[in-house]
């Protein structure tokens, strides 16, 4: 009878110990962290990680409230998760130009609330290429101008040396055979 006190004292110590370990993991678990910011132009972007640090590996459902300038209100708004990234939220164009106060809301399960000032511009788009000026050298010739002489020069050389080989290689003689 000892030897199965024994055996059993150890299964339940082991299985004490394995859900001792796991209870803090899942309690650091249940929180996020959300860190919210503008996208430079007229939304916001959010990236929610778990509070220690680790990614995000399931949707979470976040909804965006923003007061502007001249107490403008924008929200609820729920946020969608976006392919650029695990735990990447953005909402598209929902601001005018201004300062706005944006709140982010997670709910349960996974509760979190973070709040931040955003400022949104007018989109811009990027500034037309400027034209490239191609110049010539006036001399007509330049660095690299003449290549191509010694390119021809060099294949003429070449085809010449060859031509040399294949005239003296089919000069042999034929002996008569009796």
């Amino acid at each position: 009878m000892t030897v199965i006190r024994k055996v059993l004292a150890a299964v339940f110590a082991g299985l004490a110990l394995t859900l001792l370990s796991a209870a803090p993991a899942a309690a650091r678990a249940d929180t996020l962290k959300l860190t919210v910011a503008g996208d430079g132009a007229e939304g916001v972007t959010i990236q929610a990680t778990y509070a220690d640090g680790r990614r995000l590996d399931r949707v979470v459902r976040l909804v965006l409230t923003a007061t502007g300038p001249d107490g403008q209100k924008v929200g609820p708004v729920q946020l969608e998760p976006q392919p650029e990234g695990q735990g990447f939220y953005s909402s598209g164009k929902v601001l005018s130009a201004g300062t706005w106060k944006v709140t982010v809301n997670s709910p349960a399960p996974l509760p979190a609330k973070a709040t931040a000032t955003v400022q949104a511009r007018a989109a811009q788009s990027p500034p037309a290429p400027k034209p490239v000026a191609v110049n010539e050298p006036t001399d007509g010739g330049g660095a690299g101008a003449g290549w191509w002489l010694y390119a021809a020069a060099g294949l003429v050389l070449v085809a010449g040396a060859m031509g040399v080989a294949m005239l003296f290689g089919r000069r042999r003689t034929a002996t008569p055979s009796d």
